[in-house]
């Protein structure tokens, strides 16, 4: 069973947060707790693109960009992974760099001090050399960047098939077990 908080920036891409929580919120046997933080920008974002507050809804624990007293801004909450989903290149450097002045990124220092789980899903394009150099910090601390780049082998007909290629790898670097589509089966 697996503790896991799912931050969610300001970057494009809601669509992303919205089918990796609607996934994750099915797979209860594998998970104990899930936790959702939004900056602002996000729940902004969010509306803009998707037209809805759905996030609202969701079956999760929910903590605002501040609360330092979530169970997750500290090793001692125990949580396996952390997704930043999608993860705009203003949280990818402050990561990169040490900067912990909000709860996403003093939750990304933990899991990273901690040697757990952190998958940053990159959302942006192109990339310049310091989003590269910030891409291969956070890589050498022991984070996974999953560039938020859609695979079409499984023939996707809508958009949130085409954010699924994405979302479901996301789920496989997570350690969990899904159905999903498998190249050569």
């Amino acid at each position: 069973m697996q503790k896991i908080v799912v931050a969610v920036t300001g970057a494009s891409g809601s669509i992303y947060a919205k089918v990796l929580l609607d996934k994750l919120t099915k797979l209860t046997d594998q998970i104990e707790e899930l936790s959702l933080l939004m900056t602002t920008n996000a729940k902004e974002v969010w509306h803009t693109e998707l037209e809805d507050e759905s996030y609202k809804s969701l079956p999760v624990k929910y903590f605002e960009q501040q609360d330092f007293n979530a169970p997750f801004a500290s090793g001692s909450g125990m949580y396996n992974t952390m997704i930043i989903i999608p993860c705009s290149m203003g949280t990818l450097g402050r990561i990169a760099n040490g900067i912990s002045n909000d709860l996403i990124t003093r939750a990304a220092d933990v899991i990273l001090k901690e040697r757990r789980q952190l998958i940053c899903v990159a959302r942006d394009t192109p990339y310049n050399l310091i989003h590269i150099r910030n891409m291969e910090a956070i890589t050498l601390a022991g984070g996974i960047i999953c560039p938020a780049t859609p695979s079409f082998y499984s023939n996707p007909k809508t958009i949130e098939e085409v954010a699924a290629t994405v979302v479901d790898r996301v789920i496989d670097l997570a350690g969990l077990k899904q159905d999903s589509y498998r190249w050569g089966k």
